[in-house]
Parts: structure tokens; sequence; C-alpha cells
């Protein structure tokens, strides 16, 4: 599924990650994303456990909404206010947040102060797995495809 709004071209290798990055990239938009994940749809909560600027929450949200991610409702006709909700693309980044929580608990904080549980039996271990074979990846064992003409894995040929 596409955004709403297509990326423009961007400088640099063509490359999913920069495209997705140019929509989700800046910390309060995934911060807002991970509220919603958890089950803040309200704009003060999300403000509130974000720590956004609210001027700022508001163009992210908007941007996030203009994108596809997420998408506004209402709860109430009188005065009029809207709860965010995931889309099927604002869903599909909750393995972008549990491996940002994976790579916070090892390398950021001393004790993670959020631990995920399946099923409230045991915690979650962030792996990756092959959907066609099921071995989990490594990244000794992946290799770049590169599609993009005119580029190699060391950047822009020549001729490009």
């Amino acid at each position: 599924m596409s955004p709403t709004a297509p990326v423009p071209p961007l400088p640099g290798r063509p490359c999913s990650a920069a495209a997705a990055l140019h929509l989700v990239g800046d910390k309060w938009a995934l911060l807002a994303v991970r509220e919603i994940l958890y089950g803040n749809r309200r704009f003060d909560a999300i403000a509130r456990n974000t720590g956004a600027p609210r001027d700022r929450l508001t163009v992210r949200l908007r941007a996030l909404e203009e994108a596809g991610i997420v998408e506004r409702r209402p709860y109430s006709e009188r005065p009029p206010r809207y709860e965010y909700h995931l889309t099927e693309a604002g869903h599909d980044l909750a393995p972008v947040i549990r491996a940002l929580l994976a790579w916070g608990d090892k390398w950021a904080v001393d004790e993670p102060p959020v631990v995920l549980r399946h099923r409230d039996d045991h915690p979650v271990d962030a792996v990756e797995f092959c959907r066609t074979c099921g071995d989990e990846l490594h990244d000794r064992d992946l290799v770049l495809d590169i599609r993009g003409e005119g580029w190699t894995p060391a950047g822009r040929t020549e001729s490009g």
C-alpha cells in the first residue's frame, strides 16, 4: 500500500528506507505512532506521553494523516473532538517500534522502562525471520540486490 501523498524524489541513493524516513523519520512522529499503538488515541494523551510541543505534534499528526498512516475519527460532536487511529500502514510500523525498543533496551538505557510481553506470559524478544524459509535473519547472510539504475553497493556509477 502506498501513502496518500507520494514521496517526492529524494537526494542520494534511491531507497525505501529513505522514503519511509521522509514520512516517519521525525522523533515526534514515531513517538505518536508508539502512543497510538499503546492505545492512547486522544491528542492530550499523545502530547502528554510523548512530551512533544503541542504545535509540533499537531503538524506531525497532520503529516501522518496525509501520508495515510493515521486517521482521525470523531468521538464528540459538541465540541468537535477527534481521536487518532492507525491505518494498516500505521499498524505495519509496530515492528519498527519494537525494534527501536529492543535497540534502546540494549544500548540506550540501563534498565528497560517498558517491557513488551507476549500474551502477558513472557517478554518479547524481537527477532527477524525469513518468511520464505523460516531461518533467523543475520546481516552476514543478506545480499544487496541493487535495482536503481546507475547505482552499485558502493554508490552512483560514473554513467548514472
